[in-house]
């Protein structure tokens, strides 16, 4: 029987580096092209950020064909640099929350609200921040895009880490406490390679979400504060407001070749190395591939020269891992010493003071202006949002677990599906508004309802995203003792398919779930030109304070807004999380 059981894969040579061979090849010379020249890009792109903040008026945003590229190297660098952000915040937050019960009190109900703050609500406070830390200069500008950027991107990927590392095959876990690894060791030997095949694709499905937002994001609109940052959403945002078809439709173009770039350059080479961490006895014969992934291994300088970094970091890790840090204790079936329980009671009464001095400050500012009125009303469009959220959310996983665990389980099309699911998960709902707005003036139909699929519209991918990671990782071994005793259908989903992919749909509903709330500030207010169309929601609400600078109104809506999801996941998602950690671990 072929064996590659995830502890032997990470232990592995990462390349299997042959010293012998030093004279550079075709593949070196190729390779050192490609990174010379998105070096050059990257130096290129970081200087413009650090111009004056006046030469945006200098130089506003035009609808030059010629300026697209630029503008598109621009968006890429702060969606990069938001996933650099995303991922630190990931390996830290999410394994914390894993890894200590009293953090993850803290970290999860933290997250829920996090992942239901809209865009516009972090806008509306971070602007003038990052403004104040540097006046004068785009920099402070950059870094409240990329901020918006990585909320867009850190909830998702910091769900997905933490559902993975929550459900470590226990014998796999086992071995690592067998061989007595440190909790260092045993997070990047075990942990972080168990997570990688989800991880990698959440990683993908939050860059590709994240174009949903690029128009916000780039296009700041709080008040009286109004700024157009050079890229394609700024690009977006003045084509809609001209009414110009043809710079939206050179848009998408330049949207879809960045996606297939990237998806060729990063993501594609990085599935392909994080599939020999799935979790298997029997070796699947289809395995994804990547030109960009071969090419390195192809490689004889290259691989030479980071030989050296490779040994660094390797002596780093082993002088580390012989630290012995505190690590969660495994389940135990005997109940906790009194002592515990008597610490654990007083840090949720902690935890439960501070959330209620926080929400008596909200009361207090919102108070100050706002009547008991305003409170009904934005609770009863909250409502109304929340109708439109949970038929979508159903509609989209009925439609896309099918789907997903069909392209999951073949390889072959996922490698071709890839780059077209992310294009279709970047695609900009704003591009839609001209042709939404029209139909509905055109037709006279009701904006409550022809409106609300905009808000699945790029939420629906974390569904697709999430269930293909979970069907991609299912044992191989499994699927064939399926095969054995002829499953078929019904039962081959209810006993077999279902339940290996259940934790990954949780995790993508419960992100597509807090994304569509997010997006309902988007998709629930649509304009063309003069013409502007509003469906009664909470999402409308905000969006709609926001650019009046009404402070108090947006304090409250995003309020109402997170009370919303955070009552949803405490009363839906979390018990479908515990159950999932409890009774369907690949043990």
């Amino acid at each position: 029987m072929h064996t590659r059981p995830i502890l032997d894969a990470a232990a592995r040579k990462p390349l299997g580096i042959d010293t012998s061979n030093l004279r550079p090849n075709f593949y070196d010379l190729v390779a050192f092209a490609i990174i010379v020249g998105i070096g050059v890009a990257m130096v290129h792109g970081a200087r413009e950020m650090r111009a004056p903040l006046t030469q945006l008026d200098i130089s506003p945003v035009s609808l030059d064909p010629s300026l697209l590229p630029d503008y598109a190297l621009r968006t890429t660098l702060r969606m990069f640099a938001a996933m650099g952000a995303s991922l630190l915040f990931t390996f830290t937050v999410a394994t914390l929350a894993a890894k200590s019960r009293k953090a993850e009190l803290v970290i999860i109900p933290a997250l829920d609200i996090l992942q239901s703050v809209p865009v516009l609500g972090f806008l509306t406070f971070t602007v003038v921040f990052f403004l104040g830390l540097f006046p004068g200069s785009q920099l402070g500008a950059e870094l409240a895009a990329i901020f918006a950027i990585f909320t867009a991107q850190a909830w998702n990927m910091a769900f997905s880490f933490y559902q993975s590392l929550r459900t470590v095959p226990r014998d796999l876990d086992e071995v690592a406490r067998h061989f007595r690894l440190s909790p260092w060791l045993r997070f990047w030997r075990l942990e972080a390679p168990f997570a990688a095949p989800g991880l990698v694709w959440n990683a993908m499905m939050s860059m590709s979400g994240s174009w949903f937002f690029v128009v916000a994001s780039e296009a700041i609109s709080v008040g009286d504060t109004k700024i157009l940052l050079p890229g394609i959403g700024a690009w977006l945002a003045v084509a809609i407001e001209h009414k110009d078809l043809r710079a939206i439709a050179l848009a998408v173009v330049a949207i879809a070749i960045v996606i297939l770039l990237y998806d060729q350059l990063v993501f594609r080479p990085i599935v392909a190395w994080a599939d020999k961490f799935r979790s298997e006895q029997t070796a699947a014969q289809q395995r994804p591939r990547s030109w960009v992934y071969d090419l390195v291994r192809r490689t004889h300088l290259m691989r030479r020269l980071m030989l050296p970094i490779s040994l660094l970091f390797a002596s780093i890790g082993g002088l580390i891992g012989r630290i012995r840090l505190p690590d969660r204790p495994p389940v135990q079936l005997k109940p906790a010493p009194t002592v515990g329980r008597v610490i654990d009671v007083l840090w949720i009464v902690l935890i439960m003071s501070g959330t209620a001095y926080m929400l008596w400050l909200i009361a207090d500012y919102v108070g100050a202006t706002l009547s008991w009125d305003d409170l009904r009303q934005a609770v009863t469009l909250g409502a109304l949002t929340l109708l439109r959220v949970a038929i979508l959310i159903a509609l989209a996983s009925l439609i896309w677990v099918p789907i997903g665990v069909w392209i999951g389980l073949r390889p072959v099309v996922a490698e071709r599906v890839q780059p077209v699911a992310q294009f279709l998960a970047a695609f900009p709902a704003n591009v839609l508004f001209p042709f939404v707005v029209v139909t509905i003036v055109a037709f006279r139909l009701d904006p409550n309802i022809w409106l609300s699929p905009l808000m699945i519209l790029g939420t629906q991918w974390y569904i697709l995203f999430n269930v293909i990671a979970g069907a991609s990782a299912f044992p191989t071994d499994l699927r064939e003792v399926s095969t054995i005793f002829h499953l078929r259908r019904w039962h081959w989903w209810r006993r077999v398919m279902l339940p290996g992919i259940f934790p990954y749909f949780v995790t993508g509903a419960l992100t597509a779930s807090g994304g569509s709330w997010n997006a309902s500030i988007v998709a629930e207010v649509a304009s063309w030109g003069d013409v502007k169309l509003q469906a009664a929601g909470l999402g409308a609400y905000i969006a709609k304070a926001t650019d009046a600078g009404d402070f108090p109104r947006v304090v409250l809506g995003v309020a109402v807004m997170s009370a919303f999801v955070v009552i949803l996941n405490q009363v839906l998602w979390r018990p479908l999380y515990r159950f999932a950690e409890r009774r369907l671990r690949l043990d």
